[in-house]
């Protein structure tokens, strides 16, 4: 996500994007969240989780329940193929909260693998401190890679108006 006040004052903007409180609770009672692997002590939406420091990347997600918001930008396929190796090799239930960025490679290899994918009615309005000016300009998607699915069943492809389920409706 660009932020056009950093660019033209020369910071770098960020890429580190707060997931709302009330998506993210819809989103763990279905689920039961037990890891956030894209974390600042901040904004850690699990008890644990993991910082840039600790590379999220490099640590066993092995057998979590992980809600995954990773960081925009070039580094999003990374945690993507993550997601699938670990829900394959490890046995890890993850859900991420992504850009549907269905025109790229790495969205046709990777969330083809997927359970359910969902795609979200609106623009999700994410938190970011340091630019709280934003508003959101890409589209969200969650997309579940589920150990327990079956093998080679199709993926579920659903429209989700989550703020009518939060009680939002817009």
């Amino acid at each position: 996500m660009t932020n056009v006040a950093s660019t033209l004052s020369g910071r770098k903007p960020s890429v580190e994007w707060e997931t709302p409180q009330e998506l993210f609770d819809l989103l763990h009672a279905e689920f039961g969240f037990t890891l956030d692997p894209c974390a600042t002590p901040e904004n850690a939406k699990c008890p644990r989780y993991f910082t840039r420091e600790q590379d999220g990347l490099a640590q066993s997600w092995a057998g979590e329940r992980v809600f995954l918001n990773p960081p925009y930008g070039s580094e999003a396929p990374l945690w993507v193929e993550k997601a699938v190796t670990e829900c394959r090799t490890a046995g890890a239930l993850v859900v991420c909260l992504i850009v549907p960025r269905t025109d790229t490679r790495w969205w046709h290899e990777h969330c083809a693998h997927a359970a359910e994918i969902r795609l979200l009615k609106g623009r999700v309005r994410f938190r970011n401190p340091g630019n709280p000016a934003d508003r959101p300009q890409d589209p969200s998607a969650v997309v579940v890679f589920d150990p327990d699915a079956p093998p080679g069943r199709p993926t579920r492809l659903t429209f989700w108006d989550w703020q009518a389920k939060a009680g939002r409706g817009r």
